[in-house]
């Protein structure tokens, strides 16, 4: 895919702005001839990358969604987690997602809807003009495969957080798309099913995508997609056969080194199954521009909060506690999984060379609360490599989307939830290898009680995939949601600080930690993001 990005990027560019649908609409390609367009592989082949690259922004900032798998849609998703928090605040639609105040007129609620059913409509376009194509058997059925992928990745999400919505498989005209009708939740799971199912038995397996082929969608995508698909419907042994099989693959593995996975340097690594492609300076990302501190002309918008801090073990394995003779409130980092410096950027760390000062005694211009400035004390450190001195909004490095550590912990899930007999052998091949790797080496998880371990893997999960856009997901799913996203949100602790600040309470937290903001999660409504209304009014049938 990036061998596309380089030497076709004029031509996509053309191809995009002529594929360009909204919503439900049908496709226009009546915006230029079938029988030109559809005579060649090579043209397939940019309809097809316009699909993967939908209307994605590029070296700019994103400030709303534009995808599911771009930083803005993925990324950004944590803000509506205890994990992250957005430094807009009140402002930002994905604080509204948890904080009781979701409605149908939320703008980035509207923008995931869209974004999605552009896709399912260029895909639909796609696989209508694709049959008039003459040329390789074994290649239409590979495209065909790719855009079926993408469409049930689309309605996986879809079906996750909407939950009922039109299955639209078909070129809709004007008049159709405004008069389709829901389906059932249960129907688009049995629709992705089949999809990812079929598509996965056409793809080719991961370690068959060439270099320039790099971005593209393979088997073990589409299973991993499967198993996401099973854990989500509680089909925990169809997940378990579904994660079995990448396993037995032996194409994928846990990389030793946890932070090169997320820098350009490694980010093809074989443990990065799939992931959203970025090029620097051609098709850059500006994830920088929002995250970097003040120090360093970032915008400071992506602040992590005091839970995912917390979430962190004690290098001997035990559970974090500020009451422990192991907590140093002057280096946060110290005595903790190694996870946490890769993760997190907290007052004292050095960061590009400089240390990053947010004290709230400090005259730093990253002072926390301070402005535009962090509004936690933590920001990300994840993703970014420290050497690129480029423009801010060019960064290229990708974004993962499945990671083989996923995989791992989604198998123990499945089996743990299956009630299946949980041995220190299943341990070792599965979440022990993920903390094990040597960058990380924490130690082996050896308790095999249902009750502790579905503790243990929860909470790995969280600091293993932290800032991937998978936590949101994985409460819904947990159904502990209402129980996670309700009361204070904290930032980082300043225990000796002179400034400080009061919580709803009119209190300063006892750890001196810093009070931002509040979460308010309603069992009753938000567990089902509203359709927006703008489509409601259009379509009554989905009201």
């Amino acid at each position: 895919m990036k061998y596309i990005y380089k030497n076709l990027t004029c031509l996509l560019t053309g191809i995009v702005l002529l594929l360009h649908a909204c919503d439900l609409e049908r496709y226009p390609l009546d915006e230029f001839a079938d029988d030109i367009f559809w005579t060649n592989e090579e043209n397939a082949l940019l309809a097809l990358t316009g699909i993967y690259k939908s209307d994605i922004t590029f070296n700019a900032p994103e400030y709303e969604p534009s995808d599911w798998w771009t930083y803005g849609g993925l990324i950004f998703l944590e803000f509506a987690t205890d994990n992250a928090y957005d430094r807009r605040g009140t402002n930002s639609n994905f604080q509204r997602m948890t904080n009781g105040t979701l409605l149908a007129n939320n703008d980035y609620i509207k923008k995931y809807w869209a974004n999605s059913y552009t896709k399912i409509s260029r895909c639909n376009h796609f696989l209508a003009g694709i049959n008039q194509m003459e040329g390789s058997a074994d290649l239409v059925a590979r495209l065909k495969a790719e855009a079926r992928f993408l469409r049930a990745t689309q309605y996986f999400y879809l079906s996750q957080f909407f939950h009922e919505v039109p299955l639209v498989t078909e070129v809709l005209t004007w008049q159709e798309a405004n008069e389709v009708k829901k389906s059932s939740q249960d129907d688009i799971i049995q629709f992705i099913i089949s999809e990812f199912e079929e598509v996965a038995a056409i793809l080719p397996r991961f370690k068959d995508i060439t270099p320039d082929e790099t971005g593209r969608a393979n088997k073990q995508a589409a299973l991993a997609f499967l198993g996401r698909t099973y854990l989500a419907t509680k089909k925990y042994a169809k997940a378990i056969q579904v994660y079995e099989e990448i396993m037995q693959y032996r194409d994928n593995s846990v990389d030793p080194d946890y932070v090169s996975i997320f820098l350009p340097a490694n980010e093809n690594s074989n443990e990065n199954i799939f992931s959203m492609q970025y090029l620097q300076d051609l098709a850059g990302n500006g994830m920088p521009q929002h995250a970097y501190p003040v120090k360093d002309g970032g915008w400071c918008i992506i602040n992590l909060t005091a839970g995912l801090f917390e979430a962190y073990e004690f290098i001997d394995g035990s559970p974090f506690s500020y009451d422990s003779p192991l907590y140093n409130p002057d280096k946060l980092g110290e005595n903790r999984d190694p996870r946490l410096d890769y993760t997190l950027l907290y007052n004292g760390s050095t960061f590009r060379g400089e240390v990053y000062d947010c004290h709230p005694d400090s005259p730093s211009a990253d002072k926390v609360a301070g402005g535009q400035t962090t509004q936690t004390g933590f920001l990300m450190r994840k993703f970014f490599d420290e050497s690129y001195s480029g423009n801010l909004n060019s960064y290229g490095a990708n974004i993962p989307i499945i990671r083989y550590a996923e995989i791992l912990l989604s198998y123990l899930e499945a089996k743990l939830e299956n009630e299946e007999n949980i041995t220190q052998e299943l341990l070792d091949q599965t979440i022990n290898l993920v903390r094990g790797r040597p960058s990380v080496n924490m130690p082996p998880v050896t308790s095999t009680n249902p009750d502790e371990l579905r503790t243990i893997l929860r909470n790995e999960r969280r600091v293993e995939l932290a800032m991937e856009g998978i936590r949101y997901w994985d409460l819904l799913r947990w159904e502990i949601a209402h129980e996670q996203l309700n009361g204070e949100v904290y930032g980082a602790p300043f225990p000796h600080a002179q400034r400080t600040n009061l919580n709803s309470t009119g209190e300063v937290d006892a750890y001196g930690r810093w009070y931002v903001d509040h979460r308010a999660f309603r069992k009753d409504q938000d567990y089902k993001w509203p359709i927006p209304q703008s489509e409601q009014d259009i379509n009554p049938n989905l009201r």
